[in-house]
């Protein structure tokens, strides 16, 4: 007969085996039993906080500096609550975590009683899923799930509710190897019918310009992308999230387009007769109205393994949903067997014009000024830094200086609020980040 344990040890014992190395959090009344057995094992790490937003954005740092999910936990009523913002955060930025938080005990659900408040409610907006964990017995499969739903598909943060008496209660441990959701199946491979007519338009482009989101970090598929530019010769331009998505270093790096963007790369994005987005969502800071840059004359390539973000906002004549890692993987292989040339030509004018653009030098400033400008401390970092620092912001001017002035050559080294944008949010992360590469250089650029 199988031992049971408490639904508090179930939850530490699912935890260890997703390979959980660190949880950010703050403890209260709901949540006493499943500390109680935090501190009875010596695999997790706990990192206390001091208000509950700041354990969900150290858990956004930790997450998107490595590849790893990030893990909180929270108490109910105002714990869950005081963590709905970074929870907001955590989901425009598609980053994954999975947030424990305490409830009142069953029986009391619904009864307004002392700190209860609906979590799966409340949370529903900001959330890729949420549970409400009524028997201890599901709370392993549902961990598991969690995790699941975290990492696949577009990633984004998932909810496990848990009331007090459930965590008191006991239940066989049995952790599942492996979950299937019918009702979520992200697709993975990327339609080769599209890709061939992808890679058609690609190859017979004359002013191409490929334009790259935060999709291409979290798929951890700078290299494919990187491989890809080089055999193609186009130009790139990074959204705010997709900064280290490929070397900012790179001459056929033109920087961010958009309200924040350079001279160069807005011209390029606007005038492009063929656009290969990859892993973005063309938002309005970068694209503005839509009925704009829509163009019978340019031609829309969207890679993307989130379905709903094609033609959200720009009509997409050629959607591919996929893994980006995949996707790239397969238009990597159609590029190395097809007969088709880039018109070598075409192309060399393109860059030409491109070349007359940045001689505007749009983010040149005063260097011989003895005040000690934001611009000029941001290149000072990154010389000495040599690029490969982790760099957490804040939310307002500095975080686009950072953007404008660091020359991000690494994914995964760039860490900001940019969907909700957050403010409080540069030190949290700052210290998630570090917690997760302790070995690593960082820079925190804070207002």
């Amino acid at each position: 007969m199988t031992k049971e344990i408490s639904g508090a040890e179930i939850l530490i014992s699912s935890l260890i085996e997703e390979k959980v190395n660190t949880v950010f959090g703050y403890p209260g009344g709901a949540v006493l039993f499943i500390y109680d057995e935090l501190t009875k094992q010596d695999k997790i790490k706990h990192i206390l906080v001091r208000h509950e937003q700041g354990a969900v954005h150290a858990a956004e740092g930790y997450a998107r500096s490595s590849k790893k999910p990030g893990v909180v936990f929270v108490t109910s009523g105002p714990g869950l609550t005081n963590a709905v913002t970074g929870i907001a955060n955590a989901y425009m930025d598609s980053t994954p975590l999975v947030i424990i938080s305490g409830q009142v005990p069953t029986a009391f659900i619904g009864s307004d009683a002392f700190q209860e408040v609906d979590a799966v409610g409340i949370t529903r907006p900001c959330v890729k899923h949420n549970f409400l964990v009524r028997d201890p017995a599901e709370i392993a499969e549902t961990i598991k799930k969690a995790f699941y739903i975290a990492q696949s598909g577009r990633p984004g943060p998932v909810l496990v509710d848990i009331p007090k008496d459930v965590s008191m209660q006991s239940a066989a441990f049995n952790y599942p190897k492996s979950v299937k959701l019918r009702s979520y199946s992200p697709t993975v491979r990327g339609h080769q019918g599209q890709l061939k007519k992808a890679l058609h338009k690609i190859l017979n482009a004359h002013r191409p310009i490929i334009y790259i989101g935060g999709g291409v970090t979290l798929a951890n598929s700078s290299e494919q992308l990187t491989k890809l530019v080089k055999q193609l010769n186009y130009p790139v331009v990074n959204t705010l999230m997709g900064l280290g998505g490929f070397p900012g270093e790179h001459q056929n790096c033109l920087g961010m387009p958009g309200m924040h963007g350079t001279y160069e790369a807005n011209f390029a994005l606007q005038y492009a007769d063929v656009v290969l987005a990859v892993g973005t969502r063309f938002d309005d800071r970068v694209i503005g109205n839509p009925e704009n840059f829509t163009s019978e004359k340019r031609i829309v390539i969207h890679i993307d393994v989130d379905p709903t973000s094609i033609s959200k906002r720009v009509s997409v004549d050629i959607p591919v949903v996929g893994d980006i890692h995949s996707v790239l993987n397969d238009l990597l292989t159609l590029l190395e067997k097809s007969e088709g040339v880039v018109h070598k030509k075409a192309i060399t004018e393109w860059w030409k014009q491109i070349d007359s653009w940045r001689e505007t030098n749009c983010l040149e400033y005063d260097r011989k000024s003895k005040i000690i400008k934001p611009q000029m401390v941001i290149e000072k970092l990154y010389q000495v830094t040599k690029g490969s620092a982790i760099v957490t912001s804040d939310v307002g001017q500095h975080q686009m200086f950072a953007a404008q002035y660091y020359k991000f050559n690494k994914s995964r080294h760039w860490i900001n609020s940019g969907g909700l944008g957050t403010m409080g949010f540069g030190l949290p992360s700052a210290i998630g980040a570090q917690i997760a590469n302790p070995n690593a250089a960082s820079c925190l650029c804070y207002r």
